[in-house]
């Protein structure tokens, strides 16, 4: 049965006392956000799992501020290796997929874009950031088009990546200059302007503005087949994880984090 810390303890307290198995997640004093701890839990819960399938010796170490051994991390492949059944896409499915996201698979697409970031660093309030970066989305959004540049203010004021003192701009960049859950959000659509919410990386909270698009050349179907098999395969895998995640973390003794909706680090 899974056990969670309750509702009752402060976030500090719940944090402290995260673990799996009896396994602490944090350090004495340490603090992590929700997410990594999140992530902490999901590949602990997977490092068990190679251990007791004999991939890992009992003896491995246990995790140091998230860091796991060298063997943990090649046990922890094995065993997904073993145990993630990852079904082979067929054309008929690679080419609806393609049919239904076309602008994905654009060559030469770019975007000018500018953004504020909310980095997330260890000890930060989370929720705190969040509220202060949706207060700060609502204020741009306000004001977009007004001809008053409350953007550029508000990364000179607020955003936490050196581009802001240059109004946060990015300038001109494709997809591959983008943490790939950045990609995801930005390229393949039509929006211009500032985004209507807020996009998450793995640097924190980002209000986002798309001053412009090049869509780039739309590429016929057998020029993408690799991408597209990859993706779906891709989509498989990270839907078989989570699924594995879910299994081993109802079999376990987890305290202190909330795993539902629990992303592991090798999603990321």
């Amino acid at each position: 049965m899974t056990h969670t810390a309750t509702a009752t303890l402060p976030a500090s307290a719940q944090a402290a006392s995260a673990s799996i198995n009896g396994v602490p997640l944090l350090a004495a004093g340490e603090q992590a956000s929700p997410e990594e701890l999140r992530q902490r839990a999901c590949t602990e819960l997977l490092r068990q799992a190679a251990q007791r399938a004999g991939l890992l010796a009992e003896d491995d170490p246990a995790p140091q501020a998230g860091a796991f051994s060298e063997a943990a991390s090649e046990a922890i492949e094995r065993w997904l290796d073993q145990h993630l059944q990852v079904p082979e896409p067929t054309d008929e499915a690679c080419q609806r997929h393609y049919a239904a996201n076309k602008a994905r698979y654009r060559q030469g697409e770019r975007v000018q874009v500018r953004h504020i970031l909310f980095g997330v660093t260890p000890g930060v309030d989370v929720g705190a950031l969040r509220s202060r970066a949706e207060a700060c989305l609502l204020d741009v959004r306000c004001h977009d088009g007004s001809g008053a540049d409350a953007f550029a203010k508000a990364a000179r004021e607020l955003s936490n990546c050196p581009t802001g003192a240059q109004g946060g701009e990015l300038g001109w960049l494709t997809s591959e200059e983008f943490a790939p859950e950045m990609a995801q959000e930005i390229f393949g659509h039509a929006e211009v302007g500032v985004l209507p919410r807020l996009v998450h990386s793995r640097f924190g909270l980002h209000v986002v503005e798309v001053q412009a698009r090049d869509p780039g050349q739309e590429q016929p179907y057998e020029a993408v087949r690799g991408a597209v098999r990859h993706a779906l395969r891709q989509q498989s895998w990270v839907t078989a994880l989570r699924q594995c995640l879910q299994l081993l973390a109802a079999e376990a003794q987890v305290q202190g984090v909330q795993l539902d909706e629990a992303s592991s680090p090798l999603v990321q």
